[in-house]
């Protein structure tokens, strides 16, 4: 990816005879000149247009915005999920439409994670079995003890063994963020992850969400009508007439 976009900061030492050493952060996401357009009938409908986002490591970022404006589409886009009509879209510094779908996912395999609003467990399975689904994609030694290991910290030890349909929606939701983060991804995709809960079970989500987030120094990359969730991340944009404008997150308010 191209140096332009890097960005520049200084690490302090205790040592001040030691020069402070500029850092290069290369963005782990790059949009530019993103569009969308979907059949309607016998027109064009345009969702996204000419959009630019780019995201460094570490940082949160939600993107807000009314019901239909877009927001799931383009977060499927920017997670590779979806193709673009048009622009270009780099993720971990390689260009996804250099891509095909098989490619993709085998770049976001053990370096993405997603959380949904609707959960999305395999009712067949448990706890346990759909943590260790993304596993599968990405072998590695010693997998259902970190699987286990994941069910604990989001408070499930005593869960791992019970289908979706035994447990509460934020019970859903929690094993859905151990599935998350189980591989310990560089990012981290949330799609309106409070949607489906209630104000108090939603605060605990949102609290668990950013705590394993800053633990783990993932990239997160969310979508959400939720003001106090979006409140909780660095940067803070709204999807308006295709196009991201950024505000300052302490102008979010309930």
């Amino acid at each position: 990816m191209s140096n332009s976009f890097a960005r520049t900061s200084e690490t302090s030492v205790n040592d001040t005879s030691i020069l402070d050493t500029p850092i290069l952060d290369t963005p782990i996401l790059h949009a530019e000149s993103l569009t969308k357009r979907v059949a309607s009938g016998e027109r064009q409908l345009t969702i996204l247009s000419e959009l630019d986002l780019t995201v460094f490591p570490g940082e949160s970022v939600a993107i807000l915005g009314r019901s239909g404006v877009g927001k799931s589409t383009l977060l499927g886009l920017l997670a590779g999920l979806d193709t673009p009509t048009a622009g270009e879209l780099s993720l971990f510094g390689q260009a996804l439409s250099e891509l095909d779908e098989d490619g993709r996912a085998m770049l976001r395999a053990g370096r993405v994670g997603f959380v949904f609003q609707n959960f999305q467990l395999l009712p067949s399975l448990s706890a346990l079995e759909n943590v260790l689904l993304p596993l599968e994609l990405s072998p590695r030694a010693g997998e259902e003890g970190t699987a286990k290991d994941w069910l604990n910290r989001v408070g499930l030890g005593e869960r791992i063994t019970h289908l979706p349909k035994q447990l509460s929606g934020g019970e859903q939701q929690r094993v859905a963020i151990a599935r998350a983060f189980v591989t310990n991804p560089e990012l981290v995709f949330a799609d309106e992850p409070t949607g489906n809960l209630d104000p108090q079970t939603g605060a605990t989500v949102i609290e668990l969400l950013f705590s394993l987030n800053q633990q783990e120094r993932t990239t997160l990359i969310l979508v959400t009508h939720d003001h106090a969730l979006a409140g909780r991340c660095d940067r803070c944009l709204r999807l308006e007439e295709g196009r991201l404008v950024e505000f300052d997150p302490s102008e979010v308010t309930a």
